[in-house]
């Protein structure tokens, strides 16, 4: 794991979320509409998003029709729909509007699991209640053997158990830019991989 980290340090020394935001409400709501979708879709949708419903209270307020217009090409729209009005109307009931900086008052807002929690509190935050655990993160943590579990609890389990605590938020940015970059899911760029070296992948292409 030592050199593992040293190597994603030299690499990914400053990477952090791709997602746009300016704030912690902002990015909560785009993790939402992440699920199944790219980021870059996300980043295509939000600032009309932002634009209509500029604050917590405009979009608790929202007419979920027009909301779902407007994030329909993230997929799955009327439930994300759902889920981000849910959000805004229990961040004014109970936070004063404000996202909450704890996993426990987190995973409470509607459309917010693990994975979203961790975005937020590592990213805009700061704070290291995890590992945030994607498509990405898991695949490349079973292909350098991180891991054997095949759920993201799971995973998030052993990564944590692995990782210094200090590196839970970088560590998750690395993968997944890493991921995004190199190590695909189909057709990993072996030959081009600073990890190469300490991988023993079934699925390694060879160079």
């Amino acid at each position: 794991m030592t050199r593992i980290l040293q190597l994603l340090d030299e690499h990914y020394p400053n990477v952090t979320c791709e997602l746009d935001h300016q704030s912690a409400w902002q990015l909560l709501v785009a993790t939402i509409l992440s699920a199944q979708c790219t980021d870059k879709r996300v980043n295509m949708v939000t600032p009309a998003l932002f634009r209509r419903y500029p604050t917590v209270t405009d979009l608790a307020h929202a007419h979920p029709a027009e909301v779902s217009g407007l994030i329909r090409t993230t997929g799955f729209f009327n439930n994300k729909t759902k889920n981000i009005i849910g959000a805004a109307r229990k961040l004014l009931a109970d936070h004063n509007g404000e996202v909450p900086r704890t996993m426990e008052e987190l995973l409470q807002v509607p459309g917010a699991a693990r994975k979203t929690a961790n975005v937020v509190l590592g990213t805009v935050y700061g704070i290291a209640s995890g590992v945030v655990v994607d498509t990405h993160v898991q695949r490349i943590s079973q292909r350098l053997d991180l891991t054997r579990e095949t759920t993201p609890e799971k995973i998030e389990r052993d990564l944590i158990k692995t990782l210094p605590q200090d590196k839970w938020i970088l560590f998750s940015h690395q993968l997944i830019h890493h991921g995004r970059r190199i190590c695909d899911a189909r057709k990993p760029k072996c030959a081009e991989c600073p990890l190469d070296s300490l991988c023993y992948a079934k699925d390694k292409v060879a160079a």
